[in-house]
C-alpha cells in the first residue's frame, strides 16, 4: 500500500540533482584545473546554449464537493482541495530536432519532450538536463525529478541518469556504457552494460504477515507496533494508538480507517530500513531518426534481457523467480498530408522491475487558410 510523503519526506532527494552537476562539473574541467584560462573556455564550451530556469506556476483543483449524512440528523460538510502548484527549476542543453519547435518564449518547467528520453540526440558531445519540480496536484504532493548527462560519439554512448517519478513510484540511479553501430545515417544499433541503484523492487515487507488464505494478519501486526486493544466492559472493543490516543471506538473504523495507515507506515518503514541495491543488466538498443518538413519518424528502444544474480537476499531475481526483461521505447511521429492537414503520434512506454510509466498524445491538426 502506497503512503504519500510528507514535505519533510523529499529532503534528500535533491541529491541526484547535486550529485550529477558535480558529475558534469568535474569531466568538463578536471584536465584544466590547473590552467585557469583554459578551465573558463571549458565551462563556456560546456554551458554554452544552455538555458537555466526557475518557475512557480498555479490554479485552481478540482472544485468543493458536498458530502451529506443523516446519522444524526442532517448535516452538510464541504470536502475541499487546495489549489494546484507546482515549483520547477533546471538547467538543460538538449539540441531540438527537426520536428521540435520552442512554444514559449522563457522555460516555465511545464515543458515536455518526448525526445528528452531517446538514446541518442541530434548532436554528439555532451548534453544534459537537470530537472525537478514539485508539485501539489488534486491535494496530492509530489516530487519529480529528471537528470541526465549523456556523450554520444560516433562508436560509442555514455549515459548517467537520475529519475524520481512521484507519480509512477519509481526511483533508481542509471549508469550504462555502450558500443554504437551506425547504419547510414538515420539507424544505429548499441550494446553494452547498465548498472542501476535502486530500493528493492518487489520486496513486500507484508509477505510474513499474510495468512494462508492470503488475508494479512492485520491486528497482530497492530499490536506489534505498538497499538492496543481493550474491551470496554459494554461488548465493544476501544483501540489505542502507541502513544495512548484513542484512535477508534468501535471495529468498522479499527478496519476501515486504523489499519490501512497502520499498513501503510509499516511498509514505509520496512522498505526505508534496507539499502538500495546494485544491478547489473545487459542492455540492447537502437535508435532511428528520419526528418523532412512533411513527414518525420523518431523511434529508439530499450531492452534488457538478461540481469545478473548477485544472489542477496533482496535481489529481484528472489521475488521475481528468475530473470526478467525490462524495457524502454518511444516513437514520434508526423505527417502533413497536405499544406491545412496533418497527423501526430508521439509516446514513451517504461518498464522496470515491477514498475511501468508512461505518456502519449496523438492527435489530428486542420488548418484553414
Amino acid at each position: 500500500m502506497k503512503r504519500e510523503r510528507t514535505p519533510a519526506e523529499y529532503k534528500v532527494k535533491p541529491f541526484g540533482l547535486f550529485l550529477l552537476i558535480i558529475v558534469i562539473l568535474l569531466s568538463s574541467c578536471s584536465a584544466y584545473a590547473q590552467q585557469p584560462s583554459k578551465l573558463k573556455t571549458s565551462l563556456k564550451r560546456t554551458f554554452k546554449f544552455a538555458t537555466f530556469y526557475g518557475a512557480v506556476n498555479g490554479g485552481n483543483s478540482i472544485s468543493s464537493v458536498d458530502v451529506y449524512s443523516v446519522t444524526n440528523g442532517l448535516t452538510t460538510t464541504v470536502i475541499e482541495t487546495p489549489f494546484d502548484y507546482s515549483i520547477a527549476f533546471g538547467v538543460r542543453k538538449i539540441a531540438r530536432l527537426g520536428y521540435e519547435n520552442r512554444a514559449n518564449v522563457f522555460y516555465d518547467g511545464t515543458e515536455k519532450s518526448f525526445s528528452d528520453a531517446a538514446t541518442i540526440g541530434k548532436v554528439k558531445g555532451f548534453e544534459f538536463l537537470f530537472e525537478g519540480d514539485y508539485t501539489r496536484q488534486q491535494g496530492n504532493v509530489f516530487l519529480n525529478q529528471n537528470h541526465f548527462l549523456r556523450y554520444v560519439a560516433d562508436n560509442w554512448i555514455a549515459k548517467i541518469e537520475y529519475v524520481d517519478d512521484g507519480f509512477a513510484d519509481i526511483e533508481f540511479f542509471e549508469f550504462s556504457q555502450r558500443y554504437r553501430y551506425k547504419i547510414g545515417k538515420k539507424l544505429s544499433f548499441n550494446t553494452g552494460a547498465v548498472q542501476r541503484f535502486a530500493e528493492p523492487y518487489g520486496y513486500d515487507p507484508l509477505a510474513e504477515w499474510k495468512l494462508a488464505n492470503g488475508n494479512i494478519h492485520y491486528t497482530q501486526l497492530a499490536l506489534q507496533e505498538g497499538y492496543n486493544a481493550q474491551f470496554d466492559g459494554l461488548g465493544g472493543v476501544l483501540y489505542y494508538d502507541p502513544n495512548g490516543n484513542l484512535v477508534a471506538e468501535n471495529t468498522q473504523i479499527w478496519e476501515g480507517v486504523v489499519i490501512p495507515q497502520v499498513l501503510a507506515d509499516y511498509t514505509k518503514r520496512k522498505r526505508d530500513e534496507l539499502d538500495l541495491t546494485l544491478q547489473y543488466s545487459f542492455v540492447v538498443g537502437f535508435d532511428f531518426y528520419h526528418y523532412t518538413k512533411t513527414f518525420w519518424l523518431h523511434s529508439w528502444g530499450n531492452i534488457m534481457p538478461y540481469h545478473f544474480d548477485d544472489s542477496k537476499e533482496y535481489s529481484y531475481h528472489n521475488f521475481h523467480g528468475g530473470q526478467w526483461i525490462d524495457y524502454s521505447g518511444g516513437l514520434i511521429f508526423g505527417y502533413k498530408i497536405n499544406k491545412s492537414l496533418g497527423l501526430f503520434l508521439e509516446g514513451k512506454y517504461n518498464k522496470y522491475w515491477n514498475r511501468n510509466w508512461h505518456d502519449f498524445s496523438i492527435g489530428v491538426n486542420y488548418v484553414i487558410f
